[in-house]
């Protein structure tokens, strides 16, 4: 039985690009560049700055395209380059993640019991963006991007309960969030 490999749908273009082809590399900056400035923008939570990880992340993506074995879509690679150049941006901003007290994920509790059916979802991005930044980012990760909380750890360099406890707390600073007045209207 003949194994079929993974192949991108940009794989041509992705060939030019390695080959130098700066063509290529506007092109593959059109495709991705949007949804890639929406990762960014969701963990460094500022424009300017989502603007600057876009661009470092490009400029990245494009010097190591060597790198590129094609294994996974080229989307997926480039995303990773993303997330951990907006991480490094939140982490230059000498932001912190929300001090860890003594609790355990096991002793926070998982209270959303209310019908939260009804939040709309720009509602809920303007709540996701007052979070403070080591909340958002752990948040954003998990729910938004995929990752679970051993890959979190890893690309944070945190533990995985801790992932665990600030993902948890996320969901319950979000939740005060959006009870505040200006989010009830």
């Amino acid at each position: 039985m003949e194994k079929i490999g993974y192949q991108d749908v940009n794989q041509q273009v992705v060939q030019r690009c390695k080959s130098g082809e700066h063509r290529a590399q506007y092109e593959l900056y059109k495709l991705y560049s949007k949804a890639m400035f929406n990762v960014s923008m969701r963990i460094t939570n500022d424009y300017a700055e989502a603007e600057d990880v876009l661009q470092e992340a490009f400029l990245s993506a494009f010097r190591n395209m060597h790198h590129y074995k094609g294994e996974a879509s080229f989307g997926s690679w480039l995303k990773k380059i993303v997330i951990n150049a907006a991480i490094n941006a939140v982490r230059k901003r000498r932001s912190e993640l929300v001090p860890m007290d003594d609790r355990t994920v096991a002793e926070v509790p998982d209270e959303v019991t209310e019908d939260d059916s009804e939040w709309q979802v720009e509602q809920v991005r303007r709540a996701i963006q007052k979070l403070p930044d080591g909340y958002r980012v752990v948040l954003s990760l998990y729910l938004l991007e995929g990752y679970d909380h051993a890959e979190i750890g890893e690309v944070l360099g945190i533990s995985e309960s801790t992932s665990k406890s600030q993902y948890s707390r996320a969901r319950k600073k979000l939740l005060e969030i959006m009870k505040e007045p200006q989010f009830m209207a």
